[in-house]
């Protein structure tokens, strides 16, 4: 007698599945971690800033103390969008290495900004070297080594 297939034949081939996250190495799912807890906390200060005084906010060199300022905003917005790309990788969507390499090039062109152009034009602001550019730059380098591969899967 012949087995017939079935629909969940796929489950019994575990070994022959691989998992789009597999891809991704240990430091970047850690800070993927990271950062779908900073997202979420940056939703929680945007819906709820309103109510609170002051909250230290700091991402690539740019500071603010409350979140609905415009620096406020634009960190909140930074680390939202982290969130979602976080998300994204960790659950295997199709669009994820797409945005996590416009995530790192944002990132980098802000920390290069922050780096080389304010401190000439501010004088509260001193010239420091980004550390950020380090892993982003790695980062960057292996979302586009695994864009096709994670797209094809």
């Amino acid at each position: 007698m012949e087995e017939k297939s079935t629909t969940f034949d796929e489950f019994d081939n575990y070994n022959s599945l691989t998992r789009r996250r597999n891809l991704l190495p240990v430091w970047i799912k850690i800070f993927l971690w990271m950062f779908l807890i900073g997202g979420t906390v940056s939703l929680i200060l945007l819906m709820a800033g309103s109510l609170m005084t002051h909250i230290s906010l700091s991402i690539y060199g740019i500071n603010a103390t409350h979140p609905y300022s415009m620096t406020g905003l634009l960190i909140s917005l930074l680390f939202l969008f982290k969130g979602i790309v976080a998300y994204g990788l960790w659950f295997e969507q199709k669009w994820a290495p797409q945005a996590a390499i416009a995530d790192a090039i944002i990132g980098i062109a802000i920390c290069f900004i922050m780096m080389v152009v304010i401190p000439f034009t501010s004088l509260k602001i001193n010239f420091t070297i980004r550390l950020e550019l380090i892993p982003l730059y790695f980062y960057l380098v292996k979302m586009r080594n695994i864009k096709k591969v994670w797209e094809n899967m």
